[in-house]
This record gives structure tokens, C-alpha cells and sequence, in this order.
């Protein structure tokens, strides 16, 4: 049995953590009928649409996400509707090897494209990430601070960069919490009965509380305080990206490059 990066054996039972309010769907549904959902079709990972097709099934005709479909044509929602599941799409389900919850997208125009903490090329750097590039360019040599923050660099290399809630108002923070709340906790408990030997990089009480029905045993569950400068501090020092490479490299797993190109 793998031990987690901490040696301690975990002790919530994954099965307890995951109960979602069950909802009253008909047992026929078919893959033709998940796959032209508004916003479903946009998940285009075949390992990922193998794996949450019974999850996507269970909320295809979930009110509240189908709602979310619709105000798209009249509010302005974040991140663009194609790129509700870019997460997935850009770090294909056979390639996840980490993990970064986030809360929810940002609410400005422009900055959101699917994958926590990072924004579009030519956007301000986000204070948090700021924070982190920071603990990287400590711990780092090679790191360079770049002059955007954009992720993909990462999330190709098997870095899956997920918010718990996939939409949001412009200018709205938490606005589509309770919407998504269910349906990313039903996709981390499929992740985590799929794999194991995964890093989770949980960053602030919300991330934690989100994933602590990871098994501590199986996986390795860095946690810290959030990066954010509104945080009561801590992030600093955390050592996470170097005890992340530790843990991949225990496993035989090829490390994370952290360096971003400039």
C-alpha cells in the first residue's frame, strides 16, 4: 500500500466524504444525450469523458447547471462557456499527476480561461500568483519570474488546475458556488477512485476542506495557507514545489518542470 508524502495513514473513508444529494434522474440516459448537453459537449478528453460520463449523467438535467447554460446568452459569465472544461481538455485524464483546487474563476473580463490561479497572456499577474511565483523563484533556481501568468506550461505536463466551481458573474466571487458544489465533488471522488499516487497542492482552508476525502495514503496532500496577500500569511516557505518533485520522483514519475517560459 502507497504511503502518502507525510507517512501518516489517512483516516477518512473517501465513500462517507462524497455523498451528494442524489437526484432523481432516469437510469436511460444515453452518451449521445450527456455529450449534446449545453455545456457538457465541451468536455472533449475521450480518458475524461470515459471516466465522468456517469457523473455528467447524473446532473445532465440538473436545473441549476442548465440555468448556467442559459444566462450565458444574457450575463456576462467567466470563463467562456468552451472553456468550462479546459482543465480537462488541456491535461488529458491519463496524464494527471498533480493537483490544484481552486475556489472559483475570476470575475474581470479576459482573465479566466479554465484553469485555477492562471490567467490569459497580456492580464495582470494576480496578486496569489504573484505569492507563488514568489515561493517559486525561492526555492527554484532555474525559475525566472515571468511577465504574465499563464499556466499551460504546467497543465501539459500533467498539472490539473481545478476550480470547485467552473463559472462565474462578472464581478460576482462565489456567485455559482452552491450550482457546481455537488458535481466537482462528485469529479475529485471519481479521481480519486481512479487513481492514486497523485500530488494535491491544497492551498487555503477551502481547498483542504474540499479535498479531505483524498486518501492521505494513496496520495500526497500538501497543504498551506492560501497565497493570497488577504490571507493571514504562511504561504512562504511552504518548500510545496520541491516536495511535489520529491514525492513524483519516489514513484519513478517524471518531476514537474516549474520554470515558465518568460
Amino acid at each position: 500500500m502507497k504511503r502518502g508524502c507525510n507517512g501518516k495513514k489517512g483516516k477518512t473513508d473517501i465513500t462517507d466524504f462524497f455523498q451528494t444529494k442524489k437526484t432523481t434522474q432516469p437510469q436511460t440516459i444515453s452518451s449521445n444525450e450527456v455529450w449534446e448537453h449545453p455545456l457538457f459537449k465541451y468536455l472533449t478528453d475521450p480518458g475524461w469523458r470515459q471516466v465522468l460520463e456517469p457523473v455528467f449523467k447524473k446532473y445532465v438535467n440538473d436545473k441549476e447547471i442548465l440555468n448556467i447554460a442559459a444566462i450565458y446568452e444574457k450575463e456576462s459569465i467567466y470563463p467562456p462557456k468552451e472553456l468550462i472544461f479546459n482543465a480537462f481538455n488541456v491535461t488529458p485524464f491519463e496524464q494527471v499527476k498533480v493537483v490544484i483546487i481552486g475556489q472559483d474563476p475570476y470575475i474581470k473580463k479576459g482573465q479566466a480561461h479554465g484553469l485555477c490561479f492562471s490567467v490569459n497572456k497580456g492580464i495582470a499577474i494576480p496578486p496569489s500568483l504573484k505569492t507563488i511565483y514568489k515561493e517559486l523563484k525561492r526555492t527554484i533556481p532555474e525559475f525566472q519570474i515571468p511577465k504574465h501568468g499563464y499556466l499551460m506550461e504546467w497543465a501539459k505536463q500533467g498539472v490539473l488546475m481545478l476550480n470547485a466551481t467552473l463559472t462565474v458573474k462578472e464581478g460576482k466571487s462565489n456567485s455559482h458556488e452552491k450550482m457546481w458544489k455537488n458535481f466537482t465533488d462528485d469529479i475529485i471522488n471519481v479521481l480519486c477512485q481512479k487513481k492514486e499516487g497523485l500530488v494535491y497542492l491544497l492551498w487555503g482552508a477551502f481547498a483542504q476542506k474540499k479535498a479531505s476525502g483524498v486518501d492521505s495514503t494513496k496520495n500526497c496532500c500538501l497543504k498551506a495557507p492560501h497565497p493570497s496577500p488577504l490571507a493571514k500569511g504562511g504561504f512562504d516557505n511552504c518548500n510545496h514545489f520541491i516536495q511535489c518533485n520529491d514525492y513524483l520522483k519516489q514513484l519513478g514519475k517524471e518531476p514537474i518542470n516549474w520554470v515558465l517560459t518568460l
